[in-house]
């Protein structure tokens, strides 16, 4: 089995989006188009968030593959700063955010989905794919945090380390998966 993790492409926003739910941009559906020339896989499982599931959608018909669409694979909840550009959390909340950057576990922003509840609900989602998939090649179409999250915990790499894992708008990311502990 293998899994390749697919960051939605460009929405045209530049703030914490989480869970809003928007549309691609004409940029984010070339992106997205051309990530996967190339690449074949034998199923799709996709974020219910159109920014996904629309390019979902359209390559699960084009190339036959089934489609399954995971509400647990949404981006994560930014709370009081979803919406917000970054450049007015940082200018009015400055100190809470390079917190946050640092340390997301323990500092994240106000209101907001604890990292608990997003590792467990996007490792549930990545158990079922696994299990429901043995010995087929898997797209999990989803969002740059969600990336960030599973490949720190891929890599057995520190949460405060997400905000240094480079996820481009339409990256294509390999992801072992089920994680296996270190003895």
């Amino acid at each position: 089995m293998s899994i390749d993790l697919l960051r939605h492409g460009d929405t045209g926003q530049r703030s914490y989006r989480g869970q809003l739910d928007d549309s691609l941009s004409e940029l984010g559906w070339s992106q997205l188009r051309a990530a996967v020339v190339g690449h074949e896989w034998d199923g799709i499982v996709s974020s219910s968030l159109q920014r996904c599931a629309a390019f979902a959608g359209e390559l699960s018909r084009e190339r036959g593959l089934p489609l399954r669409l995971d509400a647990r694979l949404a981006e994560y909840h930014f709370g009081d700063w979803q919406g917000m550009p970054i450049e007015q959390i940082a200018e009015e909340q400055g100190d809470a955010l390079a917190r946050f950057w640092a340390d997301p576990v323990q500092y994240p922003p106000p209101g907001a989905e604890t990292f608990a509840a997003f590792h467990q609900r996007l490792s549930a989602a990545l158990d079922d794919i696994a299990a429901d998939s043995a010995d087929q090649r898997m797209l999990v179409i989803t969002h740059g945090g969600a990336i960030r999250l599973l490949r720190c915990r891929a890599e057995q790499r520190s949460y405060g380390d997400m905000a240094s894992i480079e996820v481009p708008h339409a990256s294509l990311h390999p992801l072992p998966w089920p994680v296996v502990a270190s003895a």
